[in-house]
């Protein structure tokens, strides 16, 4: 037997099902069918009785699942003990950002992070957000910053940054009021959208408040394709679209293009930065607590 039979029936067995196992698992119906099946071999009785509803312990397997337990649970407590004097050499943190993140955000917890932790090297990545998820699940990225909280269990999150979002209008237009536009008046221009796969919540999110200021959202970006400002420009410049955007941006405006805020926030768009739950290293909660002390910045909601 090994760790990954013991996580695919302890899988099956909370679940109550195969299908319920795979999803949790991220892996195919067949698989943790063939690995319970495998590891019935092993022991040589039926650990399930199989019904038309799901999929319930025999006595055997009860006893299996609190052996496997603590066998999981003895092995997670051997890989802690030992990350404990990772932590106090050099060591790498694997950090994930979306775009338009706000400048000074990450570089000020990095470099008052390498004052307290200098053994830490820290690679950041640029992944959308539904790709920080699958990096985070696959122990890639120590810290993600996504756009959504996850619902996972194994996952914690604070948000760290608040950021009222404005929209970006071609100039030839209207020309908006001193207080900003209000967003029902977008009516008839498409909204400049990312692929709903990079961050489905938050794309959801928006959609809903689009449709609920009478609004009929564009077509989104293919996926694959990064919404960069100089997209977003190039979109909105001929007059027929808009695009969101926080007031406080690294990007200076073209010629044409004009920055609006919209009355009454009606989105605010939220940074969470995510972890393991289980995570035990100083370097990181050193880092999760800069970024959230770091939260009053311009442009948050309040």
């Amino acid at each position: 037997m090994d760790l990954r039979e013991f996580r695919a029936f302890l899988a099956v067995a909370d679940e109550g099902g195969v299908s319920a196992a795979a999803r949790r698992l991220r892996v195919s119906q067949p698989a943790v069918s063939q690995t319970i099946a495998a590891l019935e071999q092993q022991v040589g009785v039926e650990l399930f009785v199989r019904s038309s509803t799901g999929v319930r312990l025999t006595e055997a397997g009860t006893v299996l699942a609190g052996e496997a337990r603590a066998v999981l649970a003895r092995y997670d407590q051997a890989l802690a003990a030992v990350g404990r004097f990772a932590a106090a050499g050099d060591t790498v943190l694997r950090v994930g950002m979306p775009l338009e993140l706000p400048p000074d955000l990450l570089p000020d917890a990095l470099q008052a992070l390498a004052r307290t932790h200098p053994g830490t090297r820290v690679v950041v990545r640029h992944l959308s957000s539904a790709a920080q998820l699958d990096a985070l699940r696959d122990g890639e990225l120590e810290v993600g910053l996504l756009r959504t909280r996850p619902a996972d269990r194994e996952l914690d999150a604070t948000v760290v940054v608040e950021e009222r979002l404005g929209v970006l209008l071609a100039s030839g237009g209207e020309v908006p009021g001193p207080a900003g536009v209000r967003l029902e008046t977008l009516a008839g221009l498409d909204w400049v959208g990312f692929p709903r796969a990079d961050s489905p919540a938050w794309f959801d999110e928006i959609v809903a408040v689009l449709h609920s200021h009478g609004l009929t959202p564009g077509p989104a970006a293919a996926p694959g394709q990064s919404l960069i400002a100089e997209v977003k420009f190039a979109a909105v410049s001929a007059g027929q679209a808009f695009a969101f955007a926080p007031e406080h941006w690294t990007q200076p405006l073209p010629d044409g293009v004009v920055w609006a805020a919209l009355i009454g926030a009606p989105l605010v768009r939220r940074t969470w930065a995510v972890w393991a739950a289980d995570a035990r290293r100083r370097d990181l909660a050193r880092l999760i607590s800069l970024l959230d002390s770091a939260r009053d910045v311009p442009g948050l909601a309040e």
